[in-house]
């Protein structure tokens, strides 16, 4: 990236947050201190009012807007990609709104990158199996939360426990924030009905409503200090498998949905490494593979399969 460039790009950042240290700008661009520090000097004598706090950063003087810049071929081709992973781990509600973004995008492209971005769309197919249905996110519940997260506003959400689809409850709760894992959304949000601060799946909610009670201040690593409890407190065992190199194409994308951790390749195959909780659904699915994969550890993932085999000796063999 040439000189000019960077400070454009620095200006761009500049806009994105409050407050900005120079660190945080060398980092993104992998140059020194002393390079960002001349970089801003020559900001400040182009005219672009820069302040300073000491222990803060920088910032850009309230009313200041870069005028509108162009994409470049890669930026639009991230952008597109980005939404096609967003049209299929998101609701309508969400789909709808980066549509209308990256329209906005388009619009500024000359006409031959709106053509090339055209052609990238119809060569880049994303499949995603939602939770086995063919009817993609069951609600559009996601751009009411992203609101109230915005807004400071409390929610009332009318939810049903996993073992219980047909009776919902009425909560009313005060959202951190939003996280995708386990193939779902979770809102993590203090529940007023239970005192304390819980994780709610977005396709067990049938009902989201923002209200007019406003949310309590959040203390910026409140979500971060939740989550890293929270995973804390799920015990996973390391798990480490043998697979044969002609079945090792069959794993993907299976093995991400065990906890595919690791790969390291063999003269013959490859050992892969797991991170689960439970070791009976992860030897019921090594098990497909017969010969082709070996257990290396731990010895209670060999003993499940061990019993399993037994149990439907017992089954199969009796008379």
């Amino acid at each position: 990236m040439n000189r000019i460039d960077r400070l454009t790009a620095i200006l761009i950042q500049l806009q994105t947050k409050r407050w900005i240290t120079a660190s945080e700008i060398a980092d993104r661009h992998e140059v020194s201190l002393r390079t960002i520090y001349r970089d801003i000097r020559s900001l400040e004598e182009a005219g672009v009012p820069i302040g300073a706090a000491a222990g803060k950063g920088y910032f850009i003087v309230d009313g200041y807007h870069l005028p509108p810049v162009m994409f470049t071929r890669e930026e639009a081709g991230a952008m597109l990609i980005a939404g096609k992973l967003l049209d299929k781990l998101s609701d309508k509600s969400l789909q709808t709104a980066y549509a209308a973004a990256i329209d906005k995008i388009k619009s500024i492209l000359p006409s031959t990158e709106r053509d090339t971005l055209e052609g990238l769309n119809d060569q880049i197919v994303i499949y995603h199996n939602e939770s086995g249905s063919a009817e993609g996110y069951p609600n559009n519940f996601l751009l009411t939360i992203q609101k109230a997260l915005m807004e400071g506003k409390c929610l009332q959400i009318d939810y049903h426990a996993g073992y219980n689809y047909q009776k919902t409850k009425e909560r009313r709760v005060d959202p951190h924030g939003l996280i995708f894992y386990s193939n779902a959304w979770h809102l993590i949000a203090y529940c007023q009905l239970r005192k304390a601060v819980r994780d709610f799946r977005l396709d067990r909610m049938q009902q989201v409503r923002m209200i007019s009670d406003c949310a309590s201040p959040k203390n910026p690593d409140e979500l971060k200090n939740y989550l890293h409890n929270h995973w804390q407190t799920i015990q996973l065992t390391e798990a480490r498998v043998w697979f044969d190199e002609k079945v090792l194409s069959a794993l993907t994308p299976s093995k991400y949905y065990f906890g595919y951790v690791d790969e390291e390749r063999t003269s013959d195959g490859a050992v892969l490494t797991f991170a689960i909780s439970d070791l009976h659904y992860l030897g019921s699915w090594l098990m497909s593979f017969g010969r082709n994969c070996k257990i290396q550890e731990p010895d209670a993932l060999r003993q499940t399969i061990v019993n399993t085999v037994e149990h439907l000796a017992e089954i199969y063999l009796s008379k």
